[in-house]
């Protein structure tokens, strides 16, 4: 009988770990669980508002390419992998370290396709989100180049991303959301914000 109970116990406790795991798991606007290294397409709720994400050069420079988004809400943009810290993740996880990684692959031969949070001021304390950043090697030197989705109130497969990185732990804490700067060209870059971060789902390519 004791016997009985300790591995209902085991069971109900291993039952309760997998039932907590899973629902930190990131779904995508189809309600499936986000897949880590799949493509997917990182588009906004809010209607109107612009579509998917691309890498910029700007009009006189080749490198690097910013993070941008297409002015135009039925353009998809170019789709992204997300690669997990623990490279056996086969999800993706909320509130976890993950390289955000374009499909396609930069270019300008002297930049990579991985996102990164630009670490020198543009202007008013913000920081472009950019590429050239290293996929893996987590650590103090690869700080700048994870990332973190955040779930946000009003749907249930609705997020934002978030520039809050667990490589370091003896770095100075940094967190911010990611948001949109709308410059006077109309390039719609992104940003580190400490407000109205850019709310989005995620579409599989």
């Amino acid at each position: 009988m004791k016997t009985t109970f300790l591995s209902v116990s085991c069971l109900f406790i291993a039952l309760t770990t997998l039932a907590s795991a899973a629902t930190n798991r990131v779904i995508d606007v189809d309600g499936k669980d986000l897949l880590a290294r799949t493509n997917y397409y990182i588009l906004p709720v809010v209607r109107g508002n612009g579509g998917g994400l691309k890498m910029y050069s700007g009009i006189d420079e080749e490198c690097p390419l910013d993070v941008v988004q297409e002015p135009n809400e039925v353009n998809r943009g170019l789709s992204v992998l997300f690669v997990p810290q623990k490279s056996t993740e086969q999800y993706v996880r909320a509130s976890t370290d993950v390289n955000i990684q374009f499909s396609v692959e930069s270019t300008c031969k002297a930049t990579t396709n991985v996102w990164r949070l630009d670490q020198a001021v543009v202007a008013n304390g913000t920081s472009y989100v950019s590429t050239d950043c290293v996929l893996g090697n987590y650590g103090p030197s690869t700080y700048a180049c994870w990332f973190k989705i955040e779930k946000v109130d009003g749907g249930s497969n609705w997020y934002k991303l978030r520039f809050c990185p667990s490589a370091c732990k003896d770095c100075p804490p940094e967190c911010f959301d990611i948001g949109i700067l709308i410059e006077k060209s109309g390039t719609r870059r992104l940003v580190n914000t400490n407000g109205n971060p850019f709310r989005v789902f995620f579409k599989k390519a």
